[in-house]
């Protein structure tokens, strides 16, 4: 079974507020020039996207910095979805490469409150994640922290991979499977737009 956890990407997708808002225009059409285009222009933070260190670290490393097996490994997702502060002892994962956390939130993202009030991690969480030696974070928000970032960064420092606004965690709650997180090939990226499938 292979379920998509990436968001759709349309005139509706959240775009954090000050980034400019997605671009996607029919460019041609069938009717008049024989074929249909679309031009689609947007930030590298936008709908399903997966962070580099280069994000917020001046010397970080940018995303073509990781060999594409980087994004392919084990992964499973914890359900957290009646928590604020995200706090797992995380005994229970084994080991994996890739760990997502389930709090529900994407299904908000229609919402005018979406980048409001999002649940997090706590800094216990994060340290035992870099103690695990996973080298994928994600979660179904548009972030694991808030301003400043302070988790952002100790991430980060260890060249950990943070990918954001998943989809559809609860067909995979509690489970573990193959996970394959592929972003736009794009040169020096900070980060980058994914599709993000589980392999059951």
């Amino acid at each position: 079974m292979i379920i998509d956890l990436t968001m759709l990407i349309d005139e509706t997708t959240p775009v954090y507020p000050g980034d400019p808002k997605q671009e996607i225009r029919q460019i041609a059409a069938i009717k008049k020039e024989g074929y249909n285009e679309k031009r689609v222009a947007f930030n590298s933070h936008f709908s399903t996207h997966i962070d580099a260190p280069f994000h917020m670290l001046e010397d970080g490393k940018t995303l073509t910095d990781f060999p594409i097996e980087t994004f392919v490994g084990d992964a499973v997702v914890i359900d957290v979805r009646d928590q604020r502060e995200i706090t797992e002892d995380l005994e229970n994962i084994g080991n994996c490469d890739i760990v997502f956390f389930y709090t529900g939130h994407t299904e908000k993202r229609s919402e005018a409150g979406y980048f409001e009030n999002n649940p997090v991690l706590s800094k216990a969480t994060i340290l035992r994640l870099i103690k695990k030696n996973v080298r994928i974070v994600g979660i179904d928000s548009f972030s694991p922290d808030n301003a400043p970032w302070p988790l952002h960064k100790l991430l980060f420092k260890n060249d950990i991979l943070i990918v954001e606004n998943l989809v559809d965690l609860e067909k995979v709650a509690g489970k573990k499977f193959k996970c394959y997180i592929l972003p736009l090939k794009i040169k020096d990226a900070d980060g980058a737009p994914c599709r993000v499938i589980a392999v059951l």
